[in-house]
């Protein structure tokens, strides 16, 4: 059982919490999350110290290796951030509640558990565990019309994307007679031009591409991101799409290396629309989240350029781009939840951080070097991030979709530093946003600006650590 060991802690602690709501006090929900807590700085702690594991159970349907721990260590480090987020958050909002620190642990187990797989059934059982935890937290503002409509969309179109995954399963085992990775992998080597075959991971991919939100499966994400929670917004761009990611490189690398000249080239395609897309739309937002959301879809793109580079090289510099892109996400979302207007409603608008630079320096400061880390400027994890995808393709021979990915990072700088330009050198229209404060999400704040600085100072042991997690997927 300890394949699944974190995965186990995690699900133990969101039903002592579900346990724990039922008694006094009845008026808070704090305590939850110092459980909530625990519970995921536990998990963290068991995953490092598992680092070099490499077991299987369940018949070869579960594996936890180095791949599968770095993965753990990336989303317990988003859901410790996210609980931290939460606590003052949800009491301003008035949409505190046990069930959700709970949904929040059983969401990250879902993702913990696709990292693991090994198994195209576990794959699934993984996303449906994440996916309907995630939809529901969407909602959690009942009487807010953008939340439900967020989470509604968030289901539907979650649910459309499910049922191609699933029907790719159906026609991979169909084809192969297995859904095991590395027996679809030997069934492949041996006919990778069969048609059913192809069809079948064709909606594979449809499925992935809904998850990591990549154009053309997209549209979901601006408007889930603009209605749901911020600190649920948080999850879904970090979490979910480090899940995704880690069970896609698993699947590209264990079980299609024979068919990977084909989808290398759709790949190639996919990263060049989807951060030329995303930078591009994101330009026209007004609203820093939907502004965010785009800005997420061509951050897809660039680590779509690491997988199209291939090796170990290119699939680790996708793992360190998602840890830094963890950090560095959670913490702008995480200025939003401590910003309001004087209303009392979240500032989301760019215009609403107008002035902020004189009236909460230190706020802007922060939020500042987010952006600015998001932009790719040195010294910061971003540029580590990028440095590393965007050498990858070019020591793989795809210059041209370097060439493409370094002019969109230029184009993306735009909308980036015009919330600074708006912060330091604008006066505001109208409510501006002020100071929410609050002592834990000042700490998850300070964890994901020490982790940027880090990553970008010092980002060598992490980027090894990366490589080293994915070169037996290589083999």
């Amino acid at each position: 059982m300890i394949v699944l060991l974190p995965v186990l802690i995690v699900v133990g602690t969101a039903a002592l919490v579900l346990l724990l709501d039922l008694l006094p006090p009845r008026h808070t929900k704090e305590h939850l999350a110092g459980v909530s807590l625990a519970g995921i700085v536990l998990t963290l702690i068991v995953s490092v110290w598992l680092w070099g594991s490499d077991t299987r159970a369940f018949r070869d349907m579960v594996v936890l290796d180095g791949h599968a721990v770095f993965f753990d260590i990336v989303i317990c480090y988003a859901a410790a951030l996210i609980v931290l987020l939460s606590v003052d958050y949800l009491r301003r909002t008035g949409a505190e509640s046990g069930e959700y620190y709970a949904l929040v642990l059983f969401s990250a187990a879902g993702m913990m558990l696709l990292a693991s797989a090994d198994d195209l059934i576990v794959v699934f059982l993984g996303l449906e565990l994440m996916s309907l935890s995630l939809y529901v937290l969407a909602g959690l503002f009942k009487t807010q019309l953008a939340s439900s409509e967020a989470s509604m969309k968030y289901f539907l179109l979650g649910a459309f994307a499910t049922s191609f995954l699933l029907y790719g399963v159906a026609l991979v085992y169909g084809a192969t007679g297995s859904t095991n990775l590395e027996r679809v992998a030997v069934a492949i080597g041996g006919r990778p031009r069969d048609t059913m075959l192809l069809i079948g991971v064709g909606l594979l991919l449809v499925g992935f591409g809904f998850k990591i939100s990549s154009v053309p499966f997209h549209m979901w994400a601006p408007d889930v991101y603009q209605g749901a929670p911020t600190s649920i917004t948080a999850l879904i761009a970090t979490g979910s799409k480090a899940a995704a990611f880690a069970a896609l490189i698993r699947v590209l690398f264990s079980a299609l290396r024979a068919t990977e000249a084909d989808w290398t080239r759709l790949f190639w395609i996919l990263a060049a629309l989807t951060m030329t897309v995303g930078n591009v739309v994101a330009i026209a937002q007004s609203n820093l989240k939907r502004m965010l959301a785009y800005s997420s879809v061509a951050h897809v793109g660039y680590m779509l350029v690491g997988l199209v580079a291939g090796g170990a090289s290119g699939a680790g510099a996708v793992l360190f781009y998602l840890l830094a892109y963890t950090f560095t996400t959670v913490g702008t979302f995480g200025v939003i939840t401590l910003s309001e207007r004087a209303t009392g409603e979240e500032a989301a608008e760019v215009g609403d951080y107008a002035g902020l630079g004189r009236r909460h320096p230190l706020l802007a400061l922060t939020l500042s070097l987010f952006l600015l880390s998001l932009v790719g400027i040195p010294p910061l994890a971003g540029f580590v991030g990028k440095f590393y995808v965007f050498g990858a393709a070019v020591r793989g021979g795809y210059i041209w979709l370097a060439v493409i990915a370094v002019l969109n990072s230029a184009i993306a700088a735009y909308y980036y530093l015009r919330v600074i330009v708006y912060m330091y050198m604008r006066e505001p229209d109208g409510p501006a946003a002020s100071l929410a404060p609050s002592f834990a999400g000042g700490l998850a704040l300070a964890i994901a600006l020490v982790g940027i600085v880090l990553l970008g100072v010092m980002p060598a042991p992490f980027a090894d650590l990366a490589i080293a997690a994915v070169t037996p997927l290589m083999r």
